[in-house]
């Protein structure tokens, strides 16, 4: 048995970060379990799909980013053990951690919508959601000059879901400047009443829906796929309906946590089978050395790139100074959604956990789009993810 003081489970964006900031607050013995030879800078993802970065922009080795000290086991986990405090992994290695964090991030559940998995093999279907198929977005959009598309923004749990309005308004940004726009059927599956549920940006952004002549589907999901005819069976609040023809649709996948959560008897509830934590403290609300941040955690907000920072800020603080006999410090929710309303323009949405405006500019009104905010998302942001976020400097 391999034993660790802080076992990390995922070399996404949690673990990396979380990983880099424990070392340099004096944490000796870190490992991070992720089997993926890449790390990605998901974010930029929505800017391959709108033709705006390339995948090279957003990818490095993860050798290059594991932090030094800190022990990788390139292996995926297969099952938990609360109680021996174990995990085990694919390739047979059975871990031991004093200290276990569980940040995973979500999996694509194709089961949950027959039909998809098939569209996006035959090419009329892909999202920037699934970086296999990410590069193949800009490509079919800006090919395109009219027809029925269809854009969709993935039900909760999804990582910062309304994130996925991106490559659609960028998109109609794109086409109304080619002076194509008319010529398109475009449709909007929302999974709620609104886009966000943030009253200000949802006024925003019904607005800029109904200036590019977007039809907007409330409280809709994809239910199936007839990929071969290109059409989607569409369940909304008021029945089903059918979408013929389509030429290209952004169907986004519905997510899950991975099972091994549920089948340790972690999860809040089996589907989605999120990681039951206290949303404050980020502790297991079941076992105390057993933590949880990111996409695979309830914390009771949508996740993002900037909740992370926050959560990896309080987890550390809890992991070092809990040990030290120190009060827990506490998470208060925030998280952000940018959205850009153009190619060049871009809202920030930054709230806590109620929904209260959070900006992380004093006296900036969050809810406005403005081209440096894209510039930031876009250019800025990335350099500070790379130098300073992963560096646990952040």
């Amino acid at each position: 048995m391999e034993r660790s003081e802080i076992l990390i489970i995922g070399g996404g964006n949690a673990g990396i970060s979380l990983a880099a900031r424990l070392i340099r607050d004096g944490a000796r013995d870190v490992t991070v379990v992720a089997p993926q030879p890449v790390h990605r800078y998901k974010p930029l993802l929505n800017y391959v799909g709108a033709g705006q970065a390339t995948m090279a922009d957003l990818e490095r080795p993860m050798a290059d980013v594991v932090p030094d000290g800190c022990r990788w086991i390139r292996d995926s986990v297969e099952a938990v053990d609360p109680a021996a405090m174990t995990v085990r992994t694919r390739g047979g290695r059975t871990l031991h951690g004093a200290t276990l964090v569980i940040c995973p991030g979500l999996v694509e559940d194709w089961e949950a919508t027959p039909g998809l998995q098939l569209a996006y093999a035959d090419g009329w279907a892909a999202s920037t959601y699934v970086p296999g198929s990410a590069p193949q977005v800009w490509p079919r959009l800006s090919s395109l000059r009219g027809g029925a598309v269809v854009f969709t923004v993935p039900p909760e749990p999804a990582s910062c879901g309304p994130t996925a309005l991106k490559p659609l308004l960028m998109a109609c940004d794109h086409w109304e400047r080619a002076g194509v726009l008319p010529n398109f059927q475009v449709r909007l599956l929302l999974p709620a009443a609104s886009a966000t549920g943030l009253p200000e940006a949802d006024r925003i952004l019904e607005r800029t829906f109904a200036d590019y002549g977007i039809e907007v589907l409330r409280e809709a999901r994809v239910e199936s796929v007839e990929w071969d005819v290109h059409a989607l069976t569409v369940a909304t609040s008021t029945g089903r309906q059918v979408l013929e023809d389509v030429v290209f649709a952004h169907a986004v996948p519905h997510y899950r946590a991975p099972r091994w959560i549920a089948d340790a008897s972690l999860a809040v509830h089996a589907t989605p089978g999120l990681v039951d934590i206290d949303p404050q403290t980020l502790r297991s609300r079941r076992h105390e050395s057993i933590w949880a941040i990111g996409d695979a955690a309830d914390v009771g907000t949508r996740p993002s790139g900037g909740a992370l920072r926050k959560q990896v800020d309080v987890l550390a603080q809890n992991l070092i100074g809990g040990a030290r006999g120190k009060a827990l410090q506490r998470y208060d929710g925030y998280t952000v959604m940018p959205i850009t309303v153009s190619r060049r323009k871009l809202m920030l949405n930054e709230v806590d956990r109620d929904g209260r405006a959070r900006p992380s500019v004093p006296f900036l009104n969050p809810f406005t789009s403005r081209r440096w905010q894209w510039l930031f998302d876009r250019y800025g942001l990335p350099q500070v993810y790379w130098r300073r976020i992963l560096r646990g400097r952040v």
